[in-house]
């Protein structure tokens, strides 16, 4: 009999290999194929699945043993309070980005605030509809050059009905703003050509571009720290996601730049991944 425990048990023993959490991960395509949730797989394992399920679950499976990244294969990821579309044009949101959502949080507490925001490089528009969602009065632009980022991230918005966000096709590089932002926020590629080379088999299905910035992997925050610098008003913030070894020199650069109260903020983790920035003087 083609059953739910069935099929669980044999997707675990065959990603038992390359994963540390093979239960999880069967039970997760599983749900996604059934359209169920995990709960329903405990509760009703001796269910039978149909042919057409049991063809469909088997490809899942065959891709998650090629490496492919869950959220690909059933085309959402869990962020924030809700779940987001993704695709292999998007990177996939991580939890170390919550973090830099919730620093932005807490440098604005009042939900009733009003400010205007840039979200640069959005990808499936993470970021940008996490505040938006908790901050709804705020107006925020949220910018990417991929045109199928931007279709993913629309879809987004529209699917959680958040309408304080809009979304652009543009670069950082050509950006000529003066004093107009109240924040900007960006988790920018920051992996380095060699960081590529030892990490690329498990990011091998994710968008180059989403990571890999220059040789030392600081091409787009150095960019992205002087456009937002003129970009910013007075008193307005910038918030980067950057990796957790580069704490100290994106330090260094925004205070060389001009930015003043240059702050590290730890992940969960205890590793500095989030460099906050303030536009005091434009001198």
């Amino acid at each position: 009999m083609s059953t739910i425990a069935l099929y669980v048990k044999l997707a675990t023993q065959k990603l038992s290999a390359m994963t540390d959490s093979p239960l999880l991960e069967a039970e997760l395509l599983l749900s996604h194929v059934l359209q169920v949730s995990r709960s329903y797989l405990h509760a009703y394992p001796e269910k039978e699945i149909t042919t057409e399920a049991a063809a469909l679950f088997v490809s899942y499976l065959l891709r998650r043993i090629q490496l492919e990244p869950i959220a690909y294969i059933t085309g959402v990821k869990s962020f924030w309070d809700f779940e987001l579309q993704v695709s292999r044009n998007t990177l996939i949101p991580r939890p170390e980005t919550e973090q830099l959502v919730e620093t932005v949080l807490s440098l604005f507490p009042d939900r009733a605030s009003t400010l205007r925001v840039l979200d640069l490089g959005t990808g499936s528009g993470a970021i940008a509809l996490a505040l938006g969602f908790e901050r709804p009065l705020w107006e925020i632009i949220a910018l990417d050059l991929s045109v199928d980022a931007l279709q993913i991230a629309r879809a987004n918005a529209t699917q959680l009905n958040i309408q304080n966000v809009s979304f652009r096709e543009d670069s950082w590089h050509s950006l000529k703003l003066k004093d107009e932002f109240d924040l900007i926020v960006s988790n920018p590629p920051y992996l380095s050509c060699a960081e590529w080379g030892i990490y690329k088999q498990g990011l091998a299905f994710e968008p180059y571009e989403a990571l890999v910035s220059g040789q030392d992997g600081l091409e787009a925050i150095r960019a992205i720290s002087s456009v937002a610098f003129l970009a910013l008003k007075q008193g307005g913030y910038l918030v980067l996601e950057h990796g957790f070894k580069q704490s100290a020199i994106v330090y260094q650069l925004l205070a060389q730049t001009g930015y003043s109260e240059v702050i590290a903020i730890k992940d969960l983790l205890g590793y500095d991944r989030i460099t906050v920035g303030r536009v005091l003087s434009y001198s």
